[in-house]
């Protein structure tokens, strides 16, 4: 049995917030969606998303950039309320080189969520989430703000 967001309306308001980041709008992030509280984000292939010409694979930045933004959001998915994260910590294992031509997934889950922090973990991947691309791990801070990213009624 899946469990939900704890509050879907907090989901979905930061995930929009998120994606239209600019960073993340230049990387092109896009919503997939959410399994249980498992956000998933894609970026496509685009040529200016290339680290190195020869072999058309896209730049590990991009990937670390996904990851950060796809494993905040799995965190989002666990609070009842709005509340400002920053990401404290965030390793990357980059297992394989991606395929050129072909988007980039990314899954996260916030397995532990503590009073001041949280924990996650997420993998990228093209054809299967069971033939990862990359690893992460990451801790945030929750509160790490007193001026919130959105207001009482969600808007940014």
């Amino acid at each position: 049995m899946s469990i939900g967001p704890v509050n879907p309306q907090v989901l979905e308001t930061m995930g929009q917030l998120f994606v239209s980041l600019p960073h993340c709008q230049t990387l092109g992030m896009e919503w997939v969606g959410v399994e249980g509280r498992k956000p998933t984000l894609r970026i496509n292939w685009r040529e200016d998303l290339v680290g190195n010409p020869a072999s058309g694979v896209i730049h590990g930045g991009v990937i670390t950039s996904l990851v950060d933004t796809t494993s905040a959001m799995a965190v989002t998915a666990n609070l009842s309320d709005y509340e400002t994260i920053a990401t404290l910590d965030l390793r990357i294992d980059y297992l394989t080189a991606a395929k050129p031509g072909q988007p980039i997934f990314c899954s996260a889950e916030c397995y532990r969520l503590a009073g001041q922090i949280a924990f996650t973990r997420a993998i990228c991947y093209q054809d299967s989430i069971d033939l990862p691309i990359a690893h992460g791990v990451a801790t945030f801070m929750r509160g790490s703000s007193r001026v919130p990213m959105v207001d009482e009624g969600g808007k940014s």
